[in-house]
Protein backbone atom coordinates (compact mmCIF):
# COMPACT_ATOMS: atom_id res chain seq x y z
CA UNK A 1 0.00 0.00 0.00
CA UNK A 2 1.29 3.46 -0.89
CA UNK A 3 1.41 5.91 1.99
CA UNK A 4 1.62 9.57 2.83
CA UNK A 5 3.32 11.93 0.44
CA UNK A 6 2.32 15.27 -1.00
CA UNK A 7 -0.25 16.35 1.61
CA UNK A 8 0.65 14.29 4.60
CA UNK A 9 0.02 17.04 7.16
CA UNK A 10 -3.53 17.44 8.54
CA UNK A 11 -5.82 20.03 7.03
CA UNK A 12 -5.87 22.90 9.54
CA UNK A 13 -6.65 25.26 11.09
CA UNK A 14 -10.38 25.32 10.34
CA UNK A 15 -12.27 28.58 10.02
CA UNK A 16 -15.13 27.48 12.29
CA UNK A 17 -16.51 24.46 14.15
CA UNK A 18 -18.50 23.31 11.13
CA UNK A 19 -15.34 23.38 9.03
CA UNK A 20 -13.47 21.47 11.71
CA UNK A 21 -15.95 18.59 11.43
CA UNK A 22 -15.68 18.55 7.64
CA UNK A 23 -11.89 18.57 7.67
CA UNK A 24 -11.85 15.83 10.31
CA UNK A 25 -14.10 13.74 8.07
CA UNK A 26 -11.69 14.21 5.14
CA UNK A 27 -8.73 13.23 7.30
CA UNK A 28 -10.38 10.14 8.76
CA UNK A 29 -11.82 8.94 5.45
CA UNK A 30 -8.55 9.35 3.55
CA UNK A 31 -6.45 7.90 6.38
CA UNK A 32 -8.50 4.71 6.33
CA UNK A 33 -9.14 4.68 2.59
CA UNK A 34 -8.70 0.95 2.11
CA UNK A 35 -11.00 0.06 4.98
CA UNK A 36 -13.63 2.50 3.71
CA UNK A 37 -13.40 1.00 0.24
CA UNK A 38 -13.85 -2.51 1.61
CA UNK A 39 -16.94 -1.35 3.51
CA UNK A 40 -18.39 0.46 0.47
CA UNK A 41 -18.06 -2.63 -1.74
CA UNK A 42 -19.62 -4.85 0.93
CA UNK A 43 -22.56 -2.46 1.29
CA UNK A 44 -23.15 -2.29 -2.45
CA UNK A 45 -22.98 -6.06 -2.94
CA UNK A 46 -25.06 -6.96 0.11
CA UNK A 47 -27.90 -4.58 -0.66
CA UNK A 48 -27.91 -5.52 -4.36
CA UNK A 49 -27.30 -9.24 -3.94
CA UNK A 50 -30.64 -10.19 -5.52
CA UNK A 51 -30.64 -7.80 -8.48
CA UNK A 52 -31.06 -9.35 -11.90
CA UNK A 53 -27.73 -8.12 -13.28
CA UNK A 54 -25.64 -9.85 -10.60
CA UNK A 55 -27.46 -13.18 -10.40
CA UNK A 56 -25.74 -14.86 -13.41
CA UNK A 57 -22.34 -14.32 -11.78
CA UNK A 58 -23.30 -16.45 -8.76
CA UNK A 59 -21.68 -14.40 -6.03
CA UNK A 60 -23.51 -16.54 -3.49
CA UNK A 61 -23.87 -13.65 -1.08
CA UNK A 62 -20.13 -12.97 -1.06
CA UNK A 63 -19.16 -9.32 -0.57
CA UNK A 64 -15.37 -9.63 -0.60
CA UNK A 65 -13.08 -8.14 -3.20
CA UNK A 66 -11.50 -11.30 -4.52
CA UNK A 67 -14.78 -13.00 -5.32
CA UNK A 68 -16.11 -9.78 -6.80
CA UNK A 69 -13.07 -9.32 -9.04
CA UNK A 70 -12.97 -12.93 -10.17
CA UNK A 71 -16.63 -13.10 -11.18
CA UNK A 72 -17.82 -9.63 -12.24
CA UNK A 73 -16.66 -8.45 -15.70
CA UNK A 74 -15.36 -5.00 -16.52
CA UNK A 75 -17.91 -3.28 -18.75
CA UNK A 76 -18.63 -0.19 -20.84
CA UNK A 77 -21.85 1.72 -21.41
CA UNK A 78 -22.63 -0.35 -24.49
CA UNK A 79 -22.67 -3.51 -22.36
CA UNK A 80 -25.35 -2.01 -20.11
CA UNK A 81 -27.57 -0.53 -22.81
CA UNK A 82 -30.11 -3.42 -22.85
CA UNK A 83 -30.68 -3.12 -19.09
CA UNK A 84 -30.81 0.68 -19.21
CA UNK A 85 -33.29 0.58 -22.06
CA UNK A 86 -35.57 -1.75 -20.13
CA UNK A 87 -35.55 0.61 -17.15
CA UNK A 88 -36.15 3.59 -19.44
CA UNK A 89 -39.10 1.77 -21.00
CA UNK A 90 -40.76 1.28 -17.63
CA UNK A 91 -39.48 -2.00 -16.18
CA UNK A 92 -39.47 -1.36 -12.41
CA UNK A 93 -38.02 -4.69 -11.33
CA UNK A 94 -34.66 -4.81 -9.53
CA UNK A 95 -32.50 -4.94 -12.64
CA UNK A 96 -29.39 -3.03 -11.54
CA UNK A 97 -30.21 -1.77 -8.06
CA UNK A 98 -32.36 -2.99 -5.18
CA UNK A 99 -33.32 0.64 -4.63
CA UNK A 100 -35.70 2.10 -7.23
CA UNK A 101 -34.06 4.04 -10.06
CA UNK A 102 -35.28 7.59 -9.36
CA UNK A 103 -34.17 9.18 -12.64
CA UNK A 104 -31.53 9.08 -15.35
CA UNK A 105 -28.62 11.50 -15.35
CA UNK A 106 -27.57 12.44 -18.86
CA UNK A 107 -23.97 12.77 -19.91
CA UNK A 108 -22.78 15.65 -22.07
CA UNK A 109 -22.16 13.30 -24.97
CA UNK A 110 -18.48 14.24 -25.23
CA UNK A 111 -17.16 10.72 -24.92
CA UNK A 112 -18.61 9.26 -28.08
CA UNK A 113 -20.80 11.98 -29.54
CA UNK A 114 -23.98 10.57 -28.03
CA UNK A 115 -25.91 11.24 -24.84
CA UNK A 116 -25.78 8.49 -22.25
CA UNK A 117 -28.42 7.68 -19.63
CA UNK A 118 -26.93 6.98 -16.21
CA UNK A 119 -29.25 5.37 -13.65
CA UNK A 120 -29.30 6.94 -10.20
CA UNK A 121 -31.14 6.43 -6.92
CA UNK A 122 -32.55 8.97 -4.50
CA UNK A 123 -29.86 8.55 -1.85
CA UNK A 124 -27.14 9.57 -4.31
CA UNK A 125 -28.28 13.16 -3.72
CA UNK A 126 -27.12 12.76 -0.12
CA UNK A 127 -23.71 11.56 -1.29
CA UNK A 128 -23.35 14.44 -3.73
CA UNK A 129 -24.46 16.92 -1.07
CA UNK A 130 -21.84 15.50 1.28
CA UNK A 131 -19.07 16.19 -1.22
CA UNK A 132 -20.38 19.72 -1.83
CA UNK A 133 -20.31 20.34 1.92
CA UNK A 134 -16.55 19.69 1.99
CA UNK A 135 -15.60 22.26 -0.65
CA UNK A 136 -15.82 25.50 1.31
CA UNK A 137 -14.13 24.15 4.47
CA UNK A 138 -11.13 23.35 2.26
CA UNK A 139 -11.29 26.68 0.41
CA UNK A 140 -11.45 28.57 3.73
CA UNK A 141 -8.01 27.19 4.58
CA UNK A 142 -6.56 29.16 1.67
CA UNK A 143 -8.81 32.23 1.30
CA UNK A 144 -9.89 33.91 4.54
CA UNK A 145 -12.97 36.06 4.97
CA UNK A 146 -15.27 34.39 2.45
CA UNK A 147 -18.12 34.71 4.98
CA UNK A 148 -17.93 38.49 4.64
CA UNK A 149 -19.43 38.63 1.16
CA UNK A 150 -21.13 36.66 -1.59
CA UNK A 151 -20.40 34.49 -4.58
CA UNK A 152 -21.52 35.45 -8.08
CA UNK A 153 -22.08 32.05 -9.67
CA UNK A 154 -23.68 31.59 -13.07
CA UNK A 155 -25.66 28.40 -12.55
CA UNK A 156 -28.28 27.05 -14.95
CA UNK A 157 -30.79 24.27 -15.33
CA UNK A 158 -30.97 22.55 -18.69
CA UNK A 159 -33.77 20.85 -20.55
CA UNK A 160 -35.10 17.59 -19.22
CA UNK A 161 -37.10 14.86 -20.89
CA UNK A 162 -38.99 11.79 -19.80
CA UNK A 163 -38.20 8.28 -20.93
CA UNK A 164 -41.01 6.13 -22.39
CA UNK A 165 -41.45 4.65 -18.92
CA UNK A 166 -41.89 8.06 -17.30
CA UNK A 167 -38.49 8.58 -15.62
CA UNK A 168 -36.87 11.99 -15.83
CA UNK A 169 -33.67 12.24 -17.87
CA UNK A 170 -31.63 15.35 -17.18
CA UNK A 171 -28.07 16.56 -16.46
CA UNK A 172 -26.71 15.85 -13.00
CA UNK A 173 -26.49 19.54 -12.05
CA UNK A 174 -30.05 20.19 -13.17
CA UNK A 175 -31.10 17.31 -10.92
CA UNK A 176 -29.18 18.85 -8.00
CA UNK A 177 -30.41 22.42 -8.49
CA UNK A 178 -34.03 21.22 -8.64
CA UNK A 179 -33.66 19.06 -5.54
CA UNK A 180 -34.68 20.10 -2.04
CA UNK A 181 -31.02 19.70 -1.07
CA UNK A 182 -30.31 22.86 -3.08
CA UNK A 183 -33.59 24.75 -2.95
CA UNK A 184 -34.04 24.50 0.82
CA UNK A 185 -30.38 24.42 1.81
CA UNK A 186 -29.72 25.91 5.27
CA UNK A 187 -28.09 29.31 5.53
CA UNK A 188 -24.31 29.19 5.47
CA UNK A 189 -22.39 32.49 5.54
CA UNK A 190 -19.68 30.92 3.39
CA UNK A 191 -22.16 29.87 0.69
CA UNK A 192 -24.27 32.95 -0.02
CA UNK A 193 -24.97 33.67 -3.70
CA UNK A 194 -26.00 36.91 -5.36
CA UNK A 195 -28.36 34.90 -7.59
CA UNK A 196 -31.73 34.04 -6.03
CA UNK A 197 -32.90 30.46 -6.57
CA UNK A 198 -35.61 31.70 -8.94
CA UNK A 199 -33.01 33.05 -11.38
CA UNK A 200 -31.06 29.78 -11.36
CA UNK A 201 -34.13 27.58 -11.78
CA UNK A 202 -35.55 29.48 -14.76
CA UNK A 203 -35.36 27.21 -17.80
CA UNK A 204 -35.11 30.13 -20.24
CA UNK A 205 -31.37 30.69 -20.69
CA UNK A 206 -31.66 34.39 -21.57
CA UNK A 207 -33.88 35.28 -18.63
CA UNK A 208 -31.72 33.24 -16.27
CA UNK A 209 -28.43 34.78 -17.42
CA UNK A 210 -29.84 38.31 -17.56
CA UNK A 211 -31.29 38.20 -14.05
CA UNK A 212 -28.19 36.56 -12.54
CA UNK A 213 -25.95 39.16 -14.17
CA UNK A 214 -28.21 41.99 -12.98
CA UNK A 215 -28.13 40.75 -9.39
CA UNK A 216 -24.35 40.41 -9.60
CA UNK A 217 -23.99 43.99 -10.82
CA UNK A 218 -26.30 45.37 -8.13
CA UNK A 219 -24.25 43.67 -5.43
CA UNK A 220 -20.88 44.14 -7.09
CA UNK A 221 -19.13 45.31 -3.93
CA UNK A 222 -20.28 42.20 -2.06
CA UNK A 223 -18.87 39.75 -4.60
CA UNK A 224 -15.80 37.89 -3.30
CA UNK A 225 -15.67 35.14 -5.91
CA UNK A 226 -17.00 34.56 -9.42
CA UNK A 227 -17.79 31.17 -10.78
CA UNK A 228 -19.49 28.84 -13.21
CA UNK A 229 -19.24 25.09 -13.59
CA UNK A 230 -16.83 25.27 -16.52
CA UNK A 231 -14.50 28.02 -17.72
CA UNK A 232 -16.50 28.26 -20.93
CA UNK A 233 -19.61 29.11 -18.90
CA UNK A 234 -17.94 32.06 -17.19
CA UNK A 235 -16.69 33.37 -20.53
CA UNK A 236 -20.23 33.11 -21.92
CA UNK A 237 -21.33 35.32 -19.03
CA UNK A 238 -18.69 37.93 -19.90
CA UNK A 239 -19.76 37.80 -23.54
CA UNK A 240 -23.37 38.24 -22.42
CA UNK A 241 -22.36 41.37 -20.49
CA UNK A 242 -20.63 42.72 -23.59
CA UNK A 243 -23.82 42.28 -25.61
CA UNK A 244 -26.39 43.43 -23.05
CA UNK A 245 -24.72 45.93 -20.71
CA UNK A 246 -26.75 48.83 -22.05
CA UNK A 247 -30.06 47.14 -21.13
CA UNK A 248 -28.68 46.17 -17.74
CA UNK A 249 -27.52 49.73 -17.09
CA UNK A 250 -30.96 51.03 -18.04
CA UNK A 251 -32.58 48.68 -15.52
CA UNK A 252 -30.25 49.86 -12.76
CA UNK A 253 -30.68 53.53 -13.68
CA UNK A 254 -34.47 53.44 -13.74
CA UNK A 255 -35.13 50.70 -11.20
CA UNK A 256 -37.33 48.83 -13.67
CA UNK A 257 -36.73 45.33 -14.99
CA UNK A 258 -36.34 44.67 -18.73
CA UNK A 259 -39.65 43.63 -20.31
CA UNK A 260 -37.97 40.60 -21.88
CA UNK A 261 -37.90 39.09 -18.40
CA UNK A 262 -41.39 37.64 -18.17
CA UNK A 263 -40.92 34.87 -15.60
CA UNK A 264 -43.16 36.04 -12.71
CA UNK A 265 -41.00 34.45 -10.00
CA UNK A 266 -37.92 36.26 -11.30
CA UNK A 267 -39.75 39.59 -11.59
CA UNK A 268 -40.98 39.19 -8.03
CA UNK A 269 -37.59 38.43 -6.48
CA UNK A 270 -35.72 41.04 -8.55
CA UNK A 271 -38.21 43.74 -7.51
CA UNK A 272 -36.96 43.31 -3.95
CA UNK A 273 -33.37 44.26 -4.83
CA UNK A 274 -33.69 46.50 -7.91
CA UNK A 275 -33.90 50.19 -6.99
CA UNK A 276 -32.89 53.24 -9.08
CA UNK A 277 -29.14 53.76 -8.70
CA UNK A 278 -27.79 56.33 -11.12
CA UNK A 279 -24.29 56.26 -9.62
CA UNK A 280 -23.94 52.52 -10.15
CA UNK A 281 -25.44 52.78 -13.63
CA UNK A 282 -22.95 55.49 -14.59
CA UNK A 283 -20.04 53.41 -13.29
CA UNK A 284 -21.03 50.31 -15.24
CA UNK A 285 -21.73 52.34 -18.37
CA UNK A 286 -18.28 53.92 -18.15
CA UNK A 287 -16.48 50.59 -17.71
CA UNK A 288 -18.42 48.62 -20.33
CA UNK A 289 -18.31 51.29 -23.00
CA UNK A 290 -14.52 51.18 -23.11
CA UNK A 291 -13.04 49.29 -26.05
CA UNK A 292 -10.50 47.56 -23.84
CA UNK A 293 -12.10 44.91 -21.62
CA UNK A 294 -8.86 43.69 -20.09
CA UNK A 295 -9.39 43.15 -16.37
CA UNK A 296 -13.13 43.84 -16.65
CA UNK A 297 -13.92 41.33 -13.88
CA UNK A 298 -11.85 43.07 -11.25
CA UNK A 299 -12.87 46.50 -12.54
CA UNK A 300 -16.56 45.74 -11.99
CA UNK A 301 -16.18 43.33 -9.07
CA UNK A 302 -13.09 44.78 -7.31
CA UNK A 303 -13.20 42.52 -4.24
CA UNK A 304 -13.05 39.25 -6.18
CA UNK A 305 -10.45 36.93 -4.70
CA UNK A 306 -10.60 34.06 -7.20
CA UNK A 307 -12.54 32.47 -10.05
CA UNK A 308 -14.22 29.16 -9.27
CA UNK A 309 -14.28 27.23 -12.55
CA UNK A 310 -13.09 23.94 -14.01
CA UNK A 311 -10.06 24.62 -16.20
CA UNK A 312 -8.67 21.09 -16.48
CA UNK A 313 -8.90 18.85 -19.53
CA UNK A 314 -10.47 20.54 -22.55
CA UNK A 315 -11.23 23.65 -20.45
CA UNK A 316 -7.52 24.50 -20.25
CA UNK A 317 -7.81 26.32 -23.57
CA UNK A 318 -9.74 29.12 -21.83
CA UNK A 319 -7.09 29.97 -19.24
CA UNK A 320 -5.42 32.81 -21.22
CA UNK A 321 -8.78 34.45 -21.92
CA UNK A 322 -9.84 34.18 -18.28
CA UNK A 323 -6.51 35.72 -17.26
CA UNK A 324 -7.15 38.56 -19.69
CA UNK A 325 -10.62 39.38 -18.38
CA UNK A 326 -9.74 38.88 -14.70
CA UNK A 327 -6.32 40.47 -14.55
CA UNK A 328 -4.78 37.14 -13.60
CA UNK A 329 -6.99 36.18 -10.65
CA UNK A 330 -6.35 32.69 -9.22
CA UNK A 331 -8.37 29.93 -10.86
CA UNK A 332 -9.80 27.41 -8.41
CA UNK A 333 -10.79 23.90 -9.54
CA UNK A 334 -12.57 22.49 -6.53
CA UNK A 335 -14.06 19.09 -7.38
CA UNK A 336 -14.09 16.17 -9.78
CA UNK A 337 -17.43 14.64 -10.73
CA UNK A 338 -19.46 13.19 -13.57
CA UNK A 339 -22.98 11.99 -14.28
CA UNK A 340 -21.90 8.45 -13.30
CA UNK A 341 -20.54 9.39 -9.88
CA UNK A 342 -19.00 12.18 -7.81
CA UNK A 343 -15.36 11.29 -7.24
CA UNK A 344 -13.38 13.71 -5.11
CA UNK A 345 -12.08 17.18 -4.39
CA UNK A 346 -9.01 19.36 -4.77
CA UNK A 347 -7.34 19.79 -1.39
CA UNK A 348 -5.13 22.56 -2.78
CA UNK A 349 -7.69 24.57 -4.76
CA UNK A 350 -5.50 27.65 -5.24
CA UNK A 351 -2.74 25.82 -7.07
CA UNK A 352 -1.89 26.55 -10.68
CA UNK A 353 -4.31 24.98 -13.19
CA UNK A 354 -1.53 22.79 -14.58
CA UNK A 355 -0.94 21.38 -11.08
CA UNK A 356 -4.55 20.54 -10.20
CA UNK A 357 -4.92 17.14 -8.56
CA UNK A 358 -8.09 15.66 -7.13
CA UNK A 359 -8.13 13.50 -4.03
CA UNK A 360 -10.52 10.59 -4.50
CA UNK A 361 -12.93 10.32 -1.56
CA UNK A 362 -13.20 6.58 -0.89
CA UNK A 363 -16.75 6.77 0.50
CA UNK A 364 -18.30 7.88 -2.81
CA UNK A 365 -18.11 4.53 -4.65
CA UNK A 366 -15.84 1.52 -5.04
CA UNK A 367 -12.91 2.51 -7.23
CA UNK A 368 -10.60 0.41 -9.36
CA UNK A 369 -7.99 1.46 -11.88
CA UNK A 370 -7.04 -0.08 -15.18
CA UNK A 371 -3.37 0.65 -16.02
CA UNK A 372 -3.30 2.74 -19.18
CA UNK A 373 -0.58 2.30 -21.74
CA UNK A 374 -0.69 4.94 -24.50
CA UNK A 375 -1.31 3.26 -27.82
CA UNK A 376 -2.58 0.03 -26.29
CA UNK A 377 -5.67 -1.59 -27.72
CA UNK A 378 -7.31 -1.96 -24.30
CA UNK A 379 -9.07 -4.99 -22.88
CA UNK A 380 -9.70 -8.12 -24.90
CA UNK A 381 -11.09 -11.54 -24.04
CA UNK A 382 -7.59 -12.98 -24.32
CA UNK A 383 -6.12 -10.42 -21.93
CA UNK A 384 -8.31 -10.30 -18.80
CA UNK A 385 -8.13 -7.03 -16.90
CA UNK A 386 -5.71 -6.61 -14.06
CA UNK A 387 -7.24 -3.76 -12.13
CA UNK A 388 -5.56 -1.99 -9.23
CA UNK A 389 -7.28 -1.01 -5.99
CA UNK A 390 -7.53 2.62 -4.91
CA UNK A 391 -4.68 2.56 -2.40
CA UNK A 392 -2.38 0.50 -4.64
CA UNK A 393 -1.97 2.86 -7.59
CA UNK A 394 1.55 4.13 -8.26
CA UNK A 395 2.68 7.73 -8.46
CA UNK A 396 3.46 8.82 -12.00
CA UNK A 397 1.43 6.11 -13.70
CA UNK A 398 -1.75 6.60 -15.72
CA UNK A 399 -4.97 4.67 -15.21
CA UNK A 400 -8.46 4.46 -16.59
CA UNK A 401 -11.07 4.92 -13.88
CA UNK A 402 -13.43 2.00 -13.18
CA UNK A 403 -16.30 2.38 -10.70
CA UNK A 404 -18.86 0.32 -8.84
CA UNK A 405 -21.70 2.48 -7.50
CA UNK A 406 -24.62 2.19 -5.12
CA UNK A 407 -26.93 3.00 -8.06
CA UNK A 408 -26.06 -0.14 -10.01
CA UNK A 409 -22.92 0.34 -12.09
CA UNK A 410 -20.57 -2.61 -11.56
CA UNK A 411 -16.94 -2.38 -12.69
CA UNK A 412 -17.95 0.32 -15.14
CA UNK A 413 -15.29 2.02 -17.26
CA UNK A 414 -15.86 5.76 -16.95
CA UNK A 415 -13.43 6.58 -19.76
CA UNK A 416 -11.36 9.12 -17.82
CA UNK A 417 -7.59 8.79 -17.96
CA UNK A 418 -5.94 9.92 -14.72
CA UNK A 419 -2.30 10.30 -13.66
CA UNK A 420 -1.35 9.68 -10.03
CA UNK A 421 0.45 12.70 -8.56
CA UNK A 422 0.65 11.73 -4.90
CA UNK A 423 -1.35 10.74 -1.86
CA UNK A 424 -3.20 12.48 0.94
CA UNK A 425 -2.88 10.01 3.78
CA UNK A 426 -3.65 6.73 1.96
CA UNK A 427 -6.01 8.20 -0.65
CA UNK A 428 -4.42 8.88 -4.06
CA UNK A 429 -4.48 12.20 -5.84
CA UNK A 430 -4.99 12.32 -9.58
CA UNK A 431 -4.39 14.78 -12.37
CA UNK A 432 -7.10 14.55 -15.01
CA UNK A 433 -5.35 13.77 -18.29
CA UNK A 434 -8.18 13.39 -20.78
CA UNK A 435 -11.29 11.52 -21.79
CA UNK A 436 -10.55 8.23 -23.49
CA UNK A 437 -12.37 9.03 -26.71
CA UNK A 438 -12.02 9.87 -30.38
CA UNK A 439 -12.84 13.39 -31.47
CA UNK A 440 -11.80 13.14 -35.09
CA UNK A 441 -11.19 10.26 -37.43
CA UNK A 442 -10.06 10.02 -41.03
CA UNK A 443 -9.91 6.44 -42.29
CA UNK A 444 -7.98 4.55 -39.59
CA UNK A 445 -6.48 7.72 -38.10
CA UNK A 446 -7.65 8.61 -34.58
CA UNK A 447 -7.09 11.99 -32.96
CA UNK A 448 -8.16 12.37 -29.34
CA UNK A 449 -8.92 15.37 -27.15
CA UNK A 450 -5.43 15.76 -25.72
CA UNK A 451 -3.73 15.65 -29.14
CA UNK A 452 -6.14 18.15 -30.66
CA UNK A 453 -5.75 20.55 -27.77
CA UNK A 454 -1.95 20.25 -27.88
CA UNK A 455 -1.99 21.06 -31.61
CA UNK A 456 -4.14 24.14 -31.03
CA UNK A 457 -1.96 25.33 -28.16
CA UNK A 458 1.23 24.88 -30.17
CA UNK A 459 -0.17 26.71 -33.16
CA UNK A 460 -1.62 29.49 -31.02
CA UNK A 461 1.86 30.36 -29.77
CA UNK A 462 2.34 32.07 -33.11
CA UNK A 463 -0.38 34.53 -32.11
CA UNK A 464 1.48 35.78 -29.05
CA UNK A 465 3.56 38.18 -31.13
CA UNK A 466 0.29 39.83 -32.19
CA UNK A 467 -0.98 40.09 -28.59
CA UNK A 468 -3.79 37.73 -29.55
CA UNK A 469 -5.10 34.51 -28.00
CA UNK A 470 -7.55 31.74 -28.90
CA UNK A 471 -10.93 32.08 -27.16
CA UNK A 472 -12.62 29.03 -28.65
CA UNK A 473 -12.10 26.48 -31.38
CA UNK A 474 -14.01 23.78 -33.18
CA UNK A 475 -12.99 21.24 -35.78
CA UNK A 476 -14.12 18.69 -38.32
CA UNK A 477 -12.60 16.05 -40.57
CA UNK A 478 -12.56 17.07 -44.25
CA UNK A 479 -12.48 13.96 -46.42
CA UNK A 480 -13.27 15.69 -49.72
CA UNK A 481 -9.57 15.90 -50.53
CA UNK A 482 -6.99 13.13 -50.79
CA UNK A 483 -5.38 12.84 -48.35
CA UNK A 484 -8.05 13.97 -45.93
CA UNK A 485 -7.23 16.64 -43.38
CA UNK A 486 -8.58 18.33 -40.28
CA UNK A 487 -10.04 21.83 -40.40
CA UNK A 488 -9.88 23.89 -37.22
CA UNK A 489 -11.81 27.13 -36.77
CA UNK A 490 -10.56 29.66 -34.23
CA UNK A 491 -12.33 32.47 -32.42
CA UNK A 492 -9.65 34.99 -31.50
CA UNK A 493 -9.33 37.61 -28.78
CA UNK A 494 -7.43 40.52 -30.33
CA UNK A 495 -6.09 42.67 -27.49
CA UNK A 496 -4.71 45.39 -29.78
CA UNK A 497 -6.68 46.04 -32.95
CA UNK A 498 -3.75 47.98 -34.42
CA UNK A 499 -1.62 44.82 -34.35
CA UNK A 500 -4.12 42.19 -35.48
CA UNK A 501 -2.83 38.96 -37.06
CA UNK A 502 -5.52 39.33 -39.74
CA UNK A 503 -3.92 42.48 -41.12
Amino acid sequence: MAVDSTLSSPLSPPACEKDAKALHFIEETTRHADMVQEKVLAEILSRNAEVEYLKPFKLGGATGRETFKSKIPVITYEDLQPEIQRIANGDRSAILSAHPISEFLTSSGTSAGERKLMPTIQEELDRRQLLYSLLMPVMNLYVPGLDKGKGLYFLFVKSETKTPGGLLARPVLTSYYKSEHFKTRPYDPYMVYTSPNETILCADSFQSMYSQMLCGLIERQQVLRLGAVFASGLLRAIRFLQLHWQSLVNDIETGTLNQRIVDPSIRDCISKVLKPDQKLAAFIRNECSKENWEGIITRIWPNTKYLDVIVTGAMAQYIPTLDYYSGGLPLACTMYASSECYFGLNLNPMCKPSEVSYTIMPNMAYFEFLPHEPGSAGLTRDSPPKLVDLVDVEVGKEYELVITTYAGLYRYRVGDILRVTGFHNSAPQFHFVRRKNVLLSIDSDKTDEAELQAAVQNASQRLCEFNTSVVEYTSYADTKTIPGHYVIYWELLVKDSADSPTK
